[in-house]
């Protein structure tokens, strides 16, 4: 059984008219396990002016030793100071570059993997399929890419290890999309091993699948592979990514009875009505989730019935499935359509305070008695109004000098009240003109009964 060494080799001649560097392999001699220095060999010319040689081995492994023709050593830690030496010691393989190396036979040591061989590349390219002229955001795309060496694809053992194919969407900054100033979109990365998207391990083609997600607008596709051993990248024409060609609207049902309706309309400028397939599922306030599929029809809007569970926050997820104008076949996830019913206003009866220990120990407090307003005013009223009377009764007797005098009219109908003629009174009385004239100098007399009140006319 042979066991091969993996070496990349770039060659780059000083003189054009140099011939083309030549690398030999020399075959295990049998007897290697005892001499681990000659288990592995190859050759260099000595036309070489400079070579790159590319060492895979076992993950996590220390890096190779490299065993020159006249038996000395060459370790990672030289290309500090050996300016003709560079050595990127990655943790599954080893890259070295050497300028003017010495030409004959030399060895490797190291955990170099058995399946690992020789070759020598040529002009690296990188391929990658156009993309398509109509394209939307939430669209998933999917895309191919080769690395070729003088147009054949590398089929070296390990190479998904070493290189990666980058995806990014770089903006145009055209000012009429509304994605201007938006700047570099990373969108995905991806390698030839058969993962995930990736169709076949080790065939040469990188495969991946990546959704455009980034706003819409004029973007600028670049594909592009970078490490130690090479560097390359594809940049492609301008394209325009648009808005996902679906629009919504919600119609609420009135009564709890019946059920809410969410209205999709397609643009028919952008795709098929006729051949799109709607699914997803519908997440409910309560967290009951709903699968559903919309087939294919052919009017331009589809009708989804969401169950009405009162208020709280609604979600539907939505994917599509069809073609769009150009025949082209589109897979596409829109953003989640969301809507929230608010919860009605209800009246909370007010909390009592709870009562604390401390409060049923304290001692009541004698409640005061409730004050009966209309009272207070009837009071007050009336309290002006006596104070007006006694202010009125004061400014007649002592400043206006004034007597007070109370004339109250007698009914005439009572015979004992009525005023007696002072002539009877004279008649008698048996004193005659004396008796007279003594009550009249203001003797007091109870026969006279004056209740009249009258203004003093002197």
């Amino acid at each position: 059984m042979r066991i091969w060494i993996a070496v990349f080799s770039i060659f780059v001649s000083l003189s054009a008219l140099a011939e083309t560097p030549d690398i030999t392999m020399l075959e295990r001699d049998g007897v290697s396990n005892e001499i681990p220095l000659l288990d592995n060999r190859f050759r260099i010319d000595h036309n070489v002016d400079k070579i790159t040689l590319l060492f895979f081995r076992a993950t996590g492994a220390p890096a190779v030793v490299l065993v020159r023709p006249d038996g000395s050593k060459i370790y990672s830690i030289h290309a500090v100071k050996d300016e003709s030496l560079e050595w990127f010691d990655e943790i599954s393989y080893d890259l070295i570059i050497i300028d003017k190396p010495m030409p004959g036979p030399w060895q490797v040591l190291g955990q170099i993997k058995n399946d690992s061989r020789i070759m020598v590349l040529g002009d690296i390219e990188l391929v990658v399929d156009p993309l398509p002229p109509l394209l939307f955001r939430g669209e998933m795309l999917k895309v191919n890419g080769k690395v070729t060496n003088d147009g054949q694809p590398i089929d070296v053992g390990y190479f998904r290890d070493v290189v990666t194919l980058f995806v990014e969407f770089v903006s145009t900054n055209n000012e009429a999309y509304a994605n201007f100033g938006a700047g570099t979109q990373s969108v995905t990365d991806f390698k030839d091993d058969g993962r995930d998207f990736d169709e076949r391990p080790l065939d040469g083609v990188f495969t991946g699948e990546f959704k455009l997600t980034f706003p819409a607008g004029e973007w600028q596709p670049e594909f592009f592979i970078e490490t130690p051993i090479l560097k390359r990248r594809v940049v492609k024409e301008p394209i325009v990514i648009a808005e996902p060609p679906f629009t919504f609207e919600l119609q609420l049902a009135d009564d709890e009875e019946f059920e809410h309706e969410l209205v999709i309309k397609l643009n028919r400028e952008i795709i098929k009505p006729e051949t799109v397939i709607l699914q997803g599922k519908i997440l409910y306030p309560n967290g009951e989730e709903q699968v559903y599929t919309l087939n294919e029809e052919e009017r331009f809007y589809r009708q989804l019935q969401i169950k009405n569970y009162d208020w709280g926050r609604y979600s539907v997820q939505l994917a599509a499935f069809g073609e769009n104008i150009n025949g082209r076949e589109f897979m596409a996830s829109i953003p989640d359509y969301n809507f929230e019913i608010e919860r009605p206003i209800e009246k909370v009866p007010e909390l009592t305070k709870p009562i604390t220990p401390e409060e049923l120990m304290r001692p009541e407090e004698p409640e005061e008695p409730e004050v009966n307003t209309a009272l207070i005013v009837s009071i007050v009223v009336a309290g002006n109004l006596l104070v007006l009377l006694l202010g009125w009764l004061v400014i007649r007797v002592f400043v206006q000098n004034k007597p007070l005098k109370f004339s109250i009219p007698l009914p005439t109908s009572i015979p004992f009240l009525k005023k007696k003629q002072k002539m009877d009174l004279d008649e008698l009385e048996p004193g005659g003109e004396g008796t007279e004239k003594e009550n009249t100098d203001g003797s007091d007399s109870g026969d006279v009964l004056s209740l009249s009140m009258s203004d003093d006319k002197s």
